[in-house]
């Protein structure tokens, strides 16, 4: 390695005396010779330049098009705007989706993943009134992208972040806790009395929907494929819990409801449960569908049986309004205390790779999945 990065250096000291733009080629010269041979003092010398590392995407696939660069320009914030040191960055599922290129909002390329970010504001934009530098703060969405040293986000989507939680839960509310609160009151009309299964239930989503629904007053049920995932499910919320790797667990699902059916379902995989979901519900009952990886084919008619409906949950839909009834209730969970996100997987940045690969392929959920910013 380092012999050819010693030949191509040498290369470029000869081209100096042959182009006129001998600044930009020094420029070049100068970040070859530290990333190979200096790399902490490139790191350093970053931190003074108004440099960060992000992680970039130039161009649609599987995790490995994540490319991790030193030397990206740290963003300055516009009107309405703030700047975050970020230490925590959640990893959500709809993010690999994006790379992958297979969803239907596509960024435009190069771009920075990452929504629901946690840290220290670092500087404001104009008229900006609600932070300043130094609070510590969370996300549910960034305009420059979360994996990375510092990201850009519009204040209105930032809210302060309780010295009763950690950077690393604050890195776990944004999408989990945003979208549960969507699916459950602004979609699915939850009431107080109702029963809820939450299929898949031990995942960032589902532990915030367990949460959620018990806090307000249903009757929670929820699934996990390992028995750590269970406990925790149990833990956070969940009157029961079923193992959905067991043959036979919509038996059971039937068996504790008297046959009645749940009233709501919250789906994280609906391309594989969503036919089964439709024989759960009771009359008028309501599948929510928070996540898909693919296709199903499913009998309208066991719709009609029982009047039930099928919606989506988008959360990059949502009304300012509704954005801000979720924050509302959400703050409000976190001073009552029954809000407390579950931190599973850790990584830092450099293997935000394995990451992506991770949260889809694991064998079961066991919280929220993080990137943490270890400088």
């Amino acid at each position: 390695m380092f012999t050819g990065a010693v030949v191509e250096i040498l290369l470029w000291i000869n081209y100096l005396h042959i182009t006129p733009n001998t600044h930009e080629i020094l420029q070049m010269f100068e970040r070859r010779l530290f990333s190979v041979f200096f790399p902490d003092i490139l790191m350093a010398m970053a931190t003074t330049r108004n440099v960060m590392r992000a992680v970039r995407v130039f161009e649609f696939g599987g995790p490995e098009v994540l490319k991790l660069q030193s030397d990206v320009l740290i963003p300055v914030p516009k009107e309405n705007q703030v700047l975050i040191k970020v230490h925590a960055c959640g990893v959500n599922p709809v993010e690999t989706y994006i790379r992958s290129g297979n969803y239907a909002r596509k960024p435009a390329l190069p771009y920075t993943p990452g929504s629901d970010v946690s840290g220290v504001i670092e500087s404001v934009g104009e008229h900006v009134t609600t932070f300043k530098k130094g609070d510590k703060v969370f996300s549910i969405d960034t305009i420059s992208g979360g994996y990375a040293d510092y990201a850009l986000a519009a204040a209105n989507r930032v809210f302060p972040l309780s010295d009763k939680l950690d950077f690393k839960q604050g890195a776990a509310i944004g999408i989990p806790y945003f979208t549960a609160y969507r699916a459950l009151f602004q979609k699915g009309h939850a009431k107080a009395g109702e029963s809820v299964l939450v299929h898949g239930a031990s995942g960032g989503v589902g532990i915030a929907a367990c949460q959620i629904a018990r806090a307000c007053g249903l009757k929670v049920l929820g699934t996990a494929g390992t028995e750590e995932g269970m406990n925790i499910v149990l833990r956070n919320g969940a009157h029961q819990v079923f193992n959905h790797r067991e043959a036979n667990y919509i038996d059971k699902i039937k068996e504790y409801t008297k046959m009645q059916g749940v009233d709501i379902i919250i789906e994280m995989l609906s391309n594989i449960n969503l036919a089964t979901d439709l024989h759960l519900l009771s009359y008028a009952g309501r599948v929510m569908v928070v996540g898909c990886r693919g296709t199903i084919e499913i009998n309208p008619r066991d719709t009609m049986s029982k009047e039930s409906s099928i919606i989506g949950v988008g959360l990059f839909l949502a009304t300012e309004e509704e954005r801000h009834e979720c924050a509302t209730a959400l703050l409000d969970g976190i001073e009552a205390g029954w809000l407390k996100p579950i931190v599973g997987s850790e990584y830092p940045l450099e293997k935000v790779v394995k990451a992506h690969g991770d949260i889809i392929h694991s064998s079961g959920a066991r919280g929220k999945m993080v990137s943490c910013n270890l400088q």
